[in-house]
């Protein structure tokens, strides 16, 4: 059987710790800031997230690609060169056209390669809903599953993967149009904090609110607690240049509220980042169905 390897992108903010017990790689998005283009690296190659969030906080907007085709061209042939086959867990397509432009660029490739495959999939996912799915990817290929078959598990599974986040406000959401949200979420309303999650067509919406940022914290936990159903699975914190006491805060949450084989801490990347806007901060973890859909 082929050997397999798994790919993800930018969008993943999956941490080089994981990247590296896993053998995942990625292909990278851009960031354009003062008309300069910048690989969206994970590991905050070209700013750290201070300086990156500190832009945004500063009022400056920072703008975000997809991942190009030529990037596509250099990590498919790249792997392809090697003998192996591709799973690559995309951004949802909700949220970006990387899926479909990995999909063209394998179409146009693969001639050239005989035997060879790359399943393109849209994760219904983003940010560290999109990085466990690559991680439960390479889970199954480390059992010696082919890549059609790791295909078909990821596509069963991924509404599986339950998302809480919390942002100080819509601002950044909604001028990069990442989100989408009923009237009633379009204010700003004083002190009010939104929750949001990936629903089951992979939109990210707003659900719920919660009064002050604690108890925004404390609301993102409860929620990953009601869906959590395996002490087996790990929790994934992912966030935005947040204080450090308000992410010791949620980890000694999760640690107490949730049972889990391990928490997982690390910064949302520059494409999440520059959507979501500095200060945010989410839980992740395998669990009971996402079953809802936004309407509207």
């Amino acid at each position: 059987m082929r050997s397999v390897k798994i790919l993800t992108d930018s969008c993943s903010d999956l941490m080089k710790e994981l990247r590296d017990q896993y053998d995942i790689d990625y292909a990278r998005m851009q960031t354009v800031y003062e008309g300069k283009e910048q690989w969206a690296s994970l590991d905050f190659e070209y700013y750290t997230p201070k300086e990156l969030y500190d832009i945004m906080r500063a009022g400056n907007r920072i703008l975000t690609t997809q991942v190009p085709p030529v990037e596509f061209e250099r990590i498919f042939t790249k792997y392809l060169d090697e003998g192996c086959d591709i799973v690559y867990i995309a951004c949802a397509s909700k949220q970006s056209n990387s899926v479909f432009t990995g999909m063209k660029v394998a179409e146009n490739l693969l001639p050239k390669y005989p035997g060879a495959s790359i399943y393109c999939i849209d994760p219904l996912n983003a940010c560290a809903g999109e990085g466990i799915l690559a991680v439960r990817a390479a889970q199954y290929r480390d059992q010696g599953l082919s890549a059609a078959e790791i295909n078909e598990k990821i596509l069963a599974e991924r509404n599986n993967v339950n998302e809480f986040v919390t942002v100080h406000s819509l601002t950044f959401l909604k001028r990069a149009g990442r989100v989408k949200a009923s009237k009633a979420f379009l204010g700003n309303l004083l002190g009010v904090k939104p929750i949001l999650i990936a629903d089951a067509n992979g939109a990210q919406v707003p659900i719920t609110k919660a009064k002050g940022r604690q108890k925004s914290l404390e609301m993102i936990v409860s929620l990953l607690k009601e869906k959590f159903d395996n002490p087996e699975e790990s929790v994934y914190i992912l966030h935005a240049d947040c204080k450090p006491e308000e992410v010791e805060f949620v980890r000694s949450l999760v640690e107490k509220e949730i049972p889990c084989k391990h928490i997982y801490i690390g910064y949302m990347g520059p494409i999440i980042g520059a959507s979501c806007g500095p200060d945010t901060i989410g839980v992740w973890g395998f669990g009971k169905e996402v079953t809802y859909r936004f309407e509207g």
